[in-house]
């Protein structure tokens, strides 16, 4: 049996996914599941705040912050993630991109005033080890905002062959266990609301409790703060 490093094959595998992830990340954040992400941010983290956007991805939804006014470093484990987002600069726009990993963010302690992790600890092997970082590099009072894949996206696919006792870079974390992981590390929740697939609506989901809403989402998005340290 060959040996199998979570953290090689997904790099691996987000390299190849990198140009199909370009060619709709920008629908995503400007129209799509991802459009709400960034103005609920904006409401609470004021212009010219240091912000980590860590999975990155080709960096459009950090193209997104630095509009808002926000000094921006995007992070992510694919380096052909990182050269798309690179190439998207114009001159002037200054935003920093680097290939890391968020389970050693290359950041000291306390360095950034916000961190945007959208659908990024579901493909991690250690989802606690990773959210401590996040919570590590924030500093005091610093805001932690996270997507995690609701029940109903179709990406959660990609776990399936760990039921055929196979290795999967995709983890099952639901959004009530993240919550979970999060109220563990003492970290408050602050804000955020659900992402549902067409046809799901409001009067569905509006009467019911936080459990069973996020039992329905594409996607729940967290926001959090660093507290009491």
């Amino acid at each position: 049996m060959t040996s199998f490093d979570w953290i090689v094959e997904a790099e691996t595998e987000w390299d190849n996914r990198a140009t199909f992830w370009n060619q709709k990340s920008r629908s995503m954040w400007d129209n799509g599941s991802r459009k709400d992400i960034v103005p609920l941010l904006s409401n609470y983290l004021k212009p010219g705040s240091t912000v980590l956007d860590i999975g990155c991805g080709d960096g459009y939804g950090s193209f997104k912050l630095y509009r808002e006014g926000y000094h921006v470093t995007g992070v992510d484990l694919s380096k052909e993630m990182i050269q798309l987002a690179k190439s998207r600069l114009k001159k002037g726009e200054n935003i920093s991109f680097q290939q890391g990993n968020v389970n050693e963010i290359p950041f000291e302690d306390n360095y950034f005033d916000a961190i945007m992790a959208i659908n990024v600890l579901e493909w991690v092997e250690d989802p606690l080890h990773a959210l401590k970082e996040l919570k590590r590099v924030v500093k005091p009072n610093g805001l932690i905002y996270v997507g995690i894949l609701g029940p109903t996206a179709g990406p959660r696919g990609n776990s399936y062959p760990r039921l055929l006792g196979e290795k999967a870079i995709c983890n099952t974390m639901m959004p009530w266990e993240f919550n979970t992981l999060a109220v563990d590390i003492k970290l408050k929740d602050v804000d955020g609301f659900g992402v549902y697939k067409e046809g799901v609506h409001i009067n569905h989901y509006k009467d019911l409790p936080i459990k069973l809403k996020q039992a329905l989402t594409f996607m729940w998005v967290f926001l959090l703060r660093k507290v009491g340290e």
